[in-house]
């Protein structure tokens, strides 16, 4: 024991906790009314607004003895900014709805809400509102808005026979992250940061509707999966060649260690927040992004010489 008074969330009660979270968030240009009112106020210059939401229970997307109140939020806002982004637009701001048990400390929720505010600097968005209530878990519910900025938005249904395939971002990298958490693993330190907080291309989902992007989304629940709706969407087929991806040398030792195939992650792991993408052939795309396969008439998504055990993650699934 130290002798720090420690100071719980049911000390402070709910205003008290209302009010030390919005002294931690700074309002940036988009926000016009901050928090403190019924709901918030965001200018969309472009007159069109995007609008997602995800949902993250305790035990189910997150656990605080792996992650940190600072990497929960920062993974928490990622995962929508994410989705802002795989539609072409600029993010400008997040509500965030808080269930959180009253034995909660006031220093884990000044972490959460330093990490909710630093993941949308990256994108110059800013934490706008929300609410809070009593749970006997963590829950997190968290809405993001962006602006396409007059662009057409990017979705799912456009890839065309003849498109590459192009993805940005890293792959596979939290999949191996979880599977060396739950072996009570440590190490490569670099992949379980990589579960705890995932790296989303923040600046890859502008350019890509920039250059022209027929189809986009945001790989959350593993490659060959995503790309499914993107077939299925598109009603055409998709051709990916293992041969285009780089296992990095972290991934090929926690396989070594766990007796994994490094590409099952790679293919079919989620929660890295990459983006995938279809291009017309023939674009010139930047370095941030790899071409991995091809859009072929037919249905479905294969992947030359290989079968998957695992196609991604389904939240219904055991």
């Amino acid at each position: 024991m130290n002798g720090r008074c420690v100071i719980t969330v049911g000390d402070l009660g709910e205003f008290g906790v209302v009010a030390r979270i919005a002294g931690r968030l700074p309002q940036g240009g988009t926000v016009l009314l901050g928090p403190g009112d019924d709901a918030a106020l965001v200018s969309a210059p472009d007159g069109r607004v995007v609008v997602t939401t995800d949902l993250l229970i305790e035990g189910r997307h997150f656990r605080r003895d792996w992650s940190s109140g600072y990497d929960i939020g920062r993974k928490a806002a990622a995962q929508n900014l994410s989705d802002v982004v795989a539609m072409g637009a600029d993010p400008t701001g997040i509500v965030v709805g808080l269930g959180l048990p009253a034995d909660a400390t006031t220093d884990w929720l000044d972490d959460l809400t330093d990490g909710f505010r630093d993941e949308c600097d990256l994108v110059g968005a800013s934490v706008v509102g929300g609410d809070i209530t009593r749970c006997d878990l963590v829950v997190i519910g968290v809405t993001a808005l962006g602006d396409l900025g007059g662009r057409a938005p990017v979705t799912r249904s456009g890839a065309c026979p003849g498109d590459v395939v192009a993805v940005a971002g890293r792959l596979g990298y939290a999949a191996a992250g979880l599977a060396l958490l739950a072996a009570g693993r440590t190490e490569p330190a670099e992949l379980v940061d990589a579960h705890r907080r995932p790296q989303p291309p923040y600046a890859c989902g502008p350019e890509a509707a920039a250059l022209g992007a027929t189809s986009m989304l945001d790989v959350s629940d593993g490659l060959f999966q995503d790309l499914g709706h993107v077939a299925k969407a598109g009603k055409t087929g998709i051709v990916l060649d293992p041969e285009a991806f780089t296992v990095p040398a972290s991934m090929e030792e926690a396989a070594r260690l766990l007796g994994a195939d490094p590409l099952e992650w790679i293919l079919s792991g989620g929660d890295d927040h990459a983006l995938a993408a279809t291009f017309p052939d023939g674009v010139r795309l930047s370095p941030a992004w790899t071409v991995v396969g091809r859009v072929v008439d037919g249905k479905g998504v294969q992947v030359k010489g290989r079968s998957l055990e695992h196609g991604g993650w389904d939240h219904f699934r055991a």
